[in-house]
């Protein structure tokens, strides 16, 4: 059978699940009853207007030019479209498959070709929200060629309330994807917030309430892409602005996060990669606290600048690799550290800076954290408790990771470096984690000493390469 532009097309759905049902409830209030299929035989019973089921996909097909697919995943989207009585056994000029299961875009592509081969139409289409499905309630994502949606879009208008088409096959999916990524990546966001409002003594339930009197509409969440306006990118002057607040900000919370024992790696992630979210160009603007931020308030550790923000062949490099490798050192190992460095003229110290941290440190790729993990690792294997107390006390000072943390990081390494070398490691993270302690004491955090309170110390060269 075809569609026949005299009459309106006919509905399917196969699976009658939360998605399923309800689309198939929402299209039998519209007057448009669908032929439904479930391996349930009583799987309508609860579904007023809906038909009871047919014996398969293929029987579906037979008796509708629309079919909607609301399965789990992908092995039952292809037994459902390609199996011995799959949709595709009985396709018909005119018939639309609309896939409305979350796959993985190879698969989409996969079941379009079959459709295409069985002369059927197809389009991807994601949904949401899925708990609004019997009441006319989702948002139809859809994507395929327009002349298919437009076939389509009479059966789609009954259950949904409003039609999106994204673009070509894939699209569809790919949009559902990435707003899936919004849709937990924010829970995540919440349940950091959540255990650092907690840890600090707030009632959580102060936190929601604050948020939901301050943006009632809730448009934070979607305020980056509205201030980009359509645009690939933000303003360059809108993401300066921004930049060292975000950075500011954020500084602070994985400081309040270090000091309580909580874990944010989101919080973390947001932080080294501020310049990035904000469309800034890659680079590192040494000495002036651009790059990721002002220099932080005394008492809390400052931010490290993304890894991503500074690269070899960045400005500042070029124009004074030693002052931009002191300025790195100083993100890695706390405010004033490269003061202790000695003047110009030593060739050792002058490559540690312009090549070592200037290069390496500053390379795109790995975060400060990651590097200086690897390099505890290193330290660790030679047994000095000097060295790894720097390399620990940048850790705390820029607030990346908690004593615990790093307490477990020493029995970690025991079992790699052996117990005589990690009673080391222990003795180092032990001093630091004591140091850190009596700069930025729980409950009433004090100005951290810098070197200005005494004589500049020259480093040692093992302290200056750690």
């Amino acid at each position: 059978m075809s569609v026949n532009s005299d009459r309106e097309p006919r509905a399917g759905v196969v699976g009658l699940g939360v998605i399923g049902g309800g689309v198939a409830v929402s299209m039998a209030a519209r007057g448009r009853v669908p032929v439904v299929h479930d391996i349930r035989a009583h799987a309508a019973d609860d579904l007023p207007g809906v038909p009871a089921p047919l014996s398969s996909p293929a029987e579906v097909a037979r008796r509708a030019d629309v079919v909607m697919v609301a399965v789990v995943d992908a092995e039952q989207a292809r037994a459902v479209l390609t199996g011995p009585d799959g949709l595709l056994t009985a396709a018909h000029p005119g018939l639309v498959v609309v896939l409305q299961a979350t796959v993985a875009l190879p698969v989409v592509q996969e079941l379009a070709a079959a459709c295409a081969e069985a002369g059927a139409g197809f389009l991807d289409c994601g949904v949401t929200p899925g708990d609004r499905a019997a009441e006319h309630g989702m948002v139809a994502i859809v994507g395929g060629d327009a002349a298919t949606v437009e076939r389509a879009r009479p059966v789609l208008d009954d259950w949904a309330r409003r039609i999106v088409h994204c673009g070509p096959v894939g699209a569809g999916m790919a949009t559902k994807i990435a707003r899936n990524v919004i849709t937990y990546g924010s829970w995540r966001t919440v349940h950091e917030a959540a255990a650092l409002a907690g840890a600090a003594g707030v009632d959580p339930a102060r936190l929601a309430e604050v948020i939901e009197a301050a943006d009632p509409q809730g448009r934070t969440l979607l305020q980056l892409l509205h201030m980009r306006d359509g645009a690939d990118a933000l303003p360059g002057e809108t993401g300066r602005v921004i930049a060292p607040l975000m950075a500011k900000d954020l500084a602070a919370a994985t400081a309040l996060a270090a000091e309580r024992g909580v874990r944010v790696p989101l919080v973390e992630v947001a932080r080294d990669r501020v310049r990035e979210t904000l469309d800034l160009p890659a680079e590192a603007e040494a000495g002036t606290g651009t790059s990721a931020g002002p220099v932080a308030p005394v008492g809390v550790p400052r931010a490290p600048a993304p890894a991503a923000e500074a690269s070899p062949a960045s400005a500042p490099v070029a124009q004074d690799p030693r002052a931009f490798g002191l300025a790195v050192m100083d993100r890695v190992y706390g405010r004033g550290f490269g003061e202790r460095m000695p003047p110009p003229g030593d060739l050792f110290q002058d490559e540690t800076l312009s090549y070592l941290f200037a290069q390496v440190w500053a390379r795109p790729g790995l975060a400060v954290r990651d590097r200086r993990l690897l390099t505890l690792g290193v330290a660790a294997t030679v047994g000095r408790p000097d060295l790894v107390e720097i390399i620990v006390g940048g850790a705390l000072e820029n607030g990346e990771l908690t004593p615990a943390q790093l307490e477990e990081a020493a029995l970690h390494l025991a079992t790699y470096t052996g117990w005589c070398k990690a009673t080391a490691t222990h003795e180092g993270i032990g001093r630091a984690i004591a140091a850190h302690r009596a700069r930025t004491p729980a409950q009433d955090p004090a100005p951290a000493p810098t070197v200005h309170d005494a004589a500049p110390t020259p480093p040692t060269q093992e302290e200056a390469t750690a």
